[in-house]
């Protein structure tokens, strides 16, 4: 955690970007709230980004507004994406931290229940760029599987997943793993939250779990101990193994063709904002910009620095510009490649 720390303090005075000067906004923030809208229930990954934010922003915003967490879980984050573009105010007083599949899945189409445009958000950034993480398939070790070879060998045992739901990292992961990769699967969508999805894994009613690594240690940091019964049988979204994983392979190591690879590739892109925080469309300019600001000084501050390595999470930022930049790379996906994916769903 300490060489975490060092890295990401150092990447985030290389990464910072030339700020605009902030507004002067006292007058509008002062006294008012800015609601944090968090597309998953309280407990989970999202919403304990969130929440950390919550009691550090504020205090880089002109006027000091109190950010006040909302939880509007509902379709693996999409209600509350939908609730942002369209309905909360445009006035600089909501913003929100929502699935980081919900840009990719609106690059698809097809599905009548996305009412946003990904590149006409008001990107604040993310708090993570995934360096430190990774997307992990964890397995009962009582379940019959019991290594990736079994996951892999035609005709041989069925892990089975729970999953949130369609648009949600965990769900398309597994379907992508399930269909592209052709690993031996079952995947369970409709439980509310991750932390339903481990609490049916404890019970034995699901041989397993698709989370992030440091969603693990917030959710069921028992999993990681030397008497855990879990083991890690796969890593997504990394090009080089986790070294705290150095045993369990990652899914590209598993393409069979360069088809395979293209799609790891695209699926694995949502990482680079990991956990992305927005704010509606068409906000006035300086609000915006006060909002931007307030962010990235946010990721700079020492106290939310220090609750974050108390709560072992991963801060290495990415920040508005470059936030956007991502978003317009991903428009940019090939057409084919996006056909292929949406084909997996």
């Amino acid at each position: 955690m300490k060489r975490l720390f060092v890295f990401g303090v150092t990447a985030l005075l290389m990464m910072a970007p030339a700020q605009v000067s902030a507004s002067d906004g006292v007058d509008f923030y002062k006294g008012k709230n800015v609601n944090l809208i968090v597309g998953y229930p309280p407990g989970g990954g999202y919403d304990v980004y969130a929440r950390l934010l919550s009691r550090h922003m504020g205090a880089h915003i002109p006027g000091r507004p109190n950010i006040v967490i909302q939880n509007m879980p509902g379709a693996a984050s999409l209600t509350a994406t939908n609730y942002l573009y369209n309905v909360a105010p445009r006035d600089g007083t909501a913003i929100g931290a929502f699935d980081r599949y919900m840009a990719l899945i609106a690059l698809l189409g097809g599905n009548s229940n996305i009412k946003f445009e990904p590149q006409k958000f008001v990107w604040l950034g993310s708090f993570s760029d995934s360096k430190e993480d990774a997307f992990v398939l964890w397995g009962r070790k009582d379940a019959k599987v019991r290594t990736i070879e079994d996951l892999r060998r035609d005709g041989g045992p069925v892990l089975t997943i729970g999953t949130t739901a369609a648009g949600a990292t965990d769900n398309d992961i597994g379907v992508l793993l399930r269909d592209a990769l052709k690993l031996q699967l079952k995947v369970i969508s409709g439980y509310p939250s991750t932390g339903a999805i481990a609490l049916a894994v404890e019970r034995g009613e699901l041989d397993g779990q698709l989370i992030g690594f440091v969603s693990t240690k917030l959710v069921k940091p028992d999993w990681l101990g030397p008497q855990s019964e879990m083991q890690v049988l796969l890593q997504f979204a990394r090009t080089t193994r986790l070294p705290e994983l150095p045993n369990a392979p990652m899914a590209r190591e598993l393409a069979r063709n360069d088809k395979d690879l293209r799609l790891i590739d695209a699926a694995e892109f949502p990482y680079r904002l990991a956990r992305p925080i927005a704010a509606p469309p068409n906000i006035p300019v300086e609000r915006a910009r006060d909002l931007q600001k307030a962010f990235h000084d946010a990721m700079l501050d020492p106290n939310l620095l220090a609750e974050a390595r108390k709560l072992q999470l991963e801060i290495s930022p990415v920040f508005a510009e470059e936030a956007s930049r991502l978003i317009q790379e991903l428009t940019q996906t090939p057409p084919d490649v996006l056909r292929q994916l949406k084909e997996l769903q």
